[in-house]
């Protein structure tokens, strides 16, 4: 072995949280492992899983992500919004932030389902509503349910998690960059290395890579499924791990290559496709029926807000299995993500205030996802209604839910250009938020460092592709649908702990001063304790390590 290489050995040994990596690294290595040799072990141990959360903490999701969004919307309109992270001026302009914030987070299950998710609304409409399947005012229930599941809730969770944690790593001495420093103000500082801490983090890194298995092993389905669809390549099992080991080396090297060159760069490319993708299918579809179809459902959004937030079905036929198929399922997923997503979050926003990162992480990104779901599937669902495309294989489960851009931009002018640029798109929003999930799971197993050694992060990224393949083959979307649910649920507790934890601070400290006087500056509001913070936390750098 070289210098070189004895030194990288060394620093990854040295670098890492014993407890957490070899906990984190035992259970997904183990969950692994079991598959093949026990591959009916393993989906039988999902399958039951997934029924208990369904069946005694749907109702806790459902009330929990509802209350988040409120605090949220209450940061952005209080005093306690002025309140920053940290002293130092951000790190980046603000259109870099948001293109990473959004990139990052769950853009790529927003362009997945773009065209997909009102067909099934549409079809099969929330019993909360008093529609007919497949009629004229079930396409505006349609793209209002589309709305709803992919807007301020879904966001909620990761930027809830990144304020908790960026707040105190900025401002306060030896609180690490990592997800246990959520609940500081719960578990108290000293107690950052503790066994319940250690705890949050070891579920932080399962639920990251149960959530982004999840992604990943979406995307992949898309390839692989597009490809038999539209061209009649049928690549088996081994096309699955092929397209799966091919995405997992890409997102590594963009890992690898550091969150300027790499994250940064890929973000702010997406950000340009996505918005050329997204007006093309506007100009090109139905753009006066979008426009009063987007309308309508936006405002019946709002109205029925809280109505659907808090809709568990019950007492109503069939209620219960619609909400866990689609509300409770896409808040555990957002869940599940809300570890890495917070953290990854945390990392960039460093000199931001409150305000800020509240406002980019729920206004300033649903802004950007309700034009896609209306213009995408908006015409989806008036090419279905106008038979102008049939969909009909897809809202019967026939059809994989994958295959919906391919039908829809066949029918569009150079229709083969825009099936390219949609999977080239998926792919590069995936990647964005596979590297920053994994630069997170290695700021997690070390401890906090804001740039883990190389070894460490392709380490992870290695773990996660062998997961998502291995949910691919066990059953699909519904064994990716059950991962997300079992990581992510039991981390709507955390975040909910979160929430508490900064209500109870900003309302004793900082915040009570803000809100008693609005004028006093931040800076000068703060213990002497945070006037000059530092420690792991307080140290992320701005080079490409």
């Amino acid at each position: 072995m070289s210098d070189a290489e004895k030194g990288a050995v060394g620093t990854f040994l040295e670098e890492i949280d014993p407890i957490v990596f070899a906990f984190g690294a035992l259970l997904t290595v183990g969950v692994i492992g079991t598959f093949f040799i026990n591959q009916s072990l393993v989906e039988n141990t999902i399958s039951t899983l997934n029924t208990v959360m369904l069946e005694y903490l749907n109702w806790a999701l459902l009330a929990i992500v509802f209350a988040i969004v409120v605090f949220l919307l209450f940061l952005i309109v209080s005093p306690w919004g002025k309140l920053r992270f940290g002293d130092d001026p951000p790190e980046y302009s603000f259109l870099s932030f948001f293109a990473m914030l959004y990139s990052a987070g769950f853009a790529a299950g927003v362009v997945f389902w773009g065209p997909t998710e009102a067909l099934f609304y549409y079809d099969n409409p929330s019993p909360l509503f008093d529609v007919g399947s497949q009629t004229g005012p079930a396409m505006s229930v349609a793209i209002q349910q589309t709305l709803f599941h992919w807007a301020l809730p879904q966001l909620a969770v990761f930027t809830i998690m990144g304020i908790a944690i960026g707040y105190f790593a900025y401002n306060y001495e030896n609180v690490p960059l990592r997800v246990s420093s959520a609940l500081t103000p719960v578990l108290g500082k000293e107690n950052l290395d503790g066994p319940a801490a250690k705890v949050i983090d070891i579920l932080a890194v399962f639920a990251t890579i149960g959530g982004v298995a999840t992604s990943l092993g979406f995307i992949g389905s898309q390839f692989v499924s597009g490809l038999n669809y539209q061209w009649g390549i049928d690549l088996g099992n081994a096309g699955i791990i092929l397209v799966v080991t091919t995405m997992t080396l890409l997102f590594t090297l963009s890992m690898v290559l550091g969150v300027d060159k790499g994250i940064r760069r890929l973000s702010n490319f997406n950000m340009i496709l996505f918005v050329t993708l997204l007006l093309a299918t506007f100009i090109l579809g139905p753009s006066i029926f979008l426009v009063m179809l987007g309308t309508q459902a936006i405002g019946g959004m709002i109205t029925d807000f809280v109505a659907m937030s808090l809709f568990t079905g019950a007492g109503v036929e069939g209620g219960t299995e619609w909400a866990n198929t689609w509300t409770v399922f896409y808040w555990a997923w957002a869940l599940s993500w809300s570890p890495f997503a917070g953290l990854f979050i945390a990392r960039i926003s460093r000199g931001r205030s409150v305000r800020e990162v509240a406002f980019t992480g729920i206004v300033a990104t649903s802004a950007a996802t309700i034009p896609w779901f209306i213009s995408l599937g908006g015409t989806a669902v008036w090419m279905q209604h106008n038979g102008i495309a049939d969909f009909s294989e897809v809202m019967a489960f026939e059809l994989g839910a994958e295959t919906t851009g391919f039908i829809m931009f066949d029918a569009f002018p150079l229709g083969t250009v825009f099936m390219i640029a949609f999977m080239f798109l998926v792919t590069t929003f995936f990647i964005t938020s596979a590297d920053s999930s994994t630069l997170a799971v290695s700021m997690m197993t070390t401890g906090g460092k804001a740039h883990p050694s190389n070894i460490n992060r392709i380490f992870w990224g290695v773990v996660l592709g062998m997961t998502a393949a291995i949910l691919m083959i066990l059953g699909g979307v519904d064994a990716l649908q059950s991962a997300a649910i079992i990581t992510g649920a039991p981390f709507a507790f955390v975040c909910f702990i979160a929430m508490l934890g900064l209500i109870k601070h900003f309302s004793s400290t900082e915040g009570r001063l803000l809100l008693q006087e609005e004028t006093v500056l931040i800076g000068s509001s703060r213990k002497p304790e945070t006037e000059s913070p530092s420690g792991p936390g307080g140290a992320v750098e701005t080079d490409d390590d």
